[in-house]
């Protein structure tokens, strides 16, 4: 039996414009999941047959990493699905993480490559920063050009995104889970579908790339002030995109009373806010009295773990 973890993600900056080639920051969180792998009689996910239908992206994984014998596959994962929170990457790197080691040709590049495949494929069109982030852990910097602390690079079509490593200090930042379940490949569609038609659309998310930037000097120097302010400003450019929603913008709004700032993370059209604050128990109240769910998360978590027994 092989055993893996992979932490979540939270995106703080740049989300859907890094689709495009622009610069993201993220973190991974203190959430994880955690995969079993045994040898089986059939392929099975927690006791269930493996089908495309309910588990796209292991079945995905187990097509690019595996193709042979059957396994039984055992997920159990403290992040909600389609929550904002990297749940699809975590499986889907804890899975390549796993079966990449049972072939020994574990590392963590080609974990984070075939992740991105994996995401693609099922997604239709995506950006490699949340499986990246579950990968590699701590802080991830996604940027169009190499620097010292470059981890990987990755291409696809025209796109090329340069993977940094990141300091991202430990922070509390507390999430907003609006409880609203919204699939990513059709809001990233949208959005391309959005630039496509419109100059003012490619102008909206080369501005998310600039304030990302600005962004990553803020959380290099420890100014939680200014990077809070920068992530609101994210969010209403987000919001431009037609990315947000009205349960993300109702937490967002009595949240900010006691935060640094706010905006969603992932996605959008449902999933999670997140809230950079000092008071989280107060953010989390006001989350709880407007029907959200709020979690308290830790940001620098390691990345993905293999053990074998």
């Amino acid at each position: 039996m092989v055993a893996s973890s992979a932490p979540g993600k939270l995106i703080l900056m740049g989300e859907h414009a890094v689709v495009f080639g622009q610069p993201a920051i993220a973190t991974a969180i203190s959430l994880r999941l955690k995969c079993k792998i045994s040898p089986s009689s059939g392929f099975s996910v927690n006791g269930e047959p493996l089908s495309d239908r309910y588990h796209p992206y292991i079945s995905s994984a187990v097509r690019k990493a595996w193709g042979s014998e059957p396994i039984a596959i055992d997920i159990a994962s403290e992040m909600p699905s389609s929550s904002g929170l990297g749940s699809s990457a975590a499986v889907t790197v804890a899975v390549l993480a796993a079966l990449s080691q049972m072939r020994g040709q574990f590392s963590e590049k080609n974990v984070a490559s075939k992740g991105f495949e994996v995401e693609s494929e099922v997604q239709g069109r995506a950006s490699p920063i949340d499986t990246s982030t579950c990968t590699h852990g701590r802080g991830i910097f996604i940027d169009r050009t190499p620097a010292p602390d470059m981890l990987w690079e990755i291409e696809r079509d025209t796109r090329r995104w340069f993977i940094h490593h990141c300091d991202v200090p430990e922070m509390d930042i507390v999430v907003g889970y609006t409880g609203v379940v919204a699939r990513t490949g059709p809001l990233v569609a949208k959005v391309k579908h959005f630039a496509d038609r419109s100059r003012f659309g490619m102008e909206i998310i080369e501005e998310i790339g600039s304030l990302t930037l600005e962004g990553l000097d803020k959380l290099k120097k420890g100014d939680r002030v200014a990077l809070g302010g920068l992530m609101t400003k994210n969010q209403k450019l987000l919001a431009v995109l037609g990315v947000s929603s009205p349960e993300i913008d109702r937490l967002i709004k009595v949240s900010l009373p006691y935060s640094y700032g706010a905006k969603l993370t992932g996605a959008g059209g449902g999933g999670s806010m997140i809230a950079l604050t000092d008071h989280a128990k107060e953010v989390s109240e006001a989350i709880r009295k407007r029907g959200g769910t709020p979690i308290v998360v830790r940001t620098g978590a390691k990345g993905v773990t293999v053990d074998t027994k």
